[in-house]
């Protein structure tokens, strides 16, 4: 699982992105995004999330619902 930032509480200050080791944080034209092939939640150095840790808004969380989960519901 990786983690997501809710667009509507981003303050887009940039604090996440260099505290990611992964480099997986990257800023688009409107938002930061968490490339979900790079995040592993910062288990093997930290144990916790280092971006979730420091962003003043508490705009990184897990998904409350993976597309994977809403795939399933709807195809079995």
């Amino acid at each position: 699982m990786t983690l997501v930032i809710d667009e509507g509480k981003c303050a887009r200050c940039g604090v996440c992105e260099p505290e990611c080791p992964h480099e997986a944080i990257s800023q688009t034209e409107n938002a930061y995004i968490i490339d979900a092939n790079l995040c592993s939640e910062c288990r093997e150095r930290y144990g916790t999330p280092r971006c979730e840790e420091v962003c003043p808004n508490k705009a990184i969380d897990k998904p409350k619902d993976s597309l994977y989960k809403k795939c399933l519901n709807l195809f079995g």
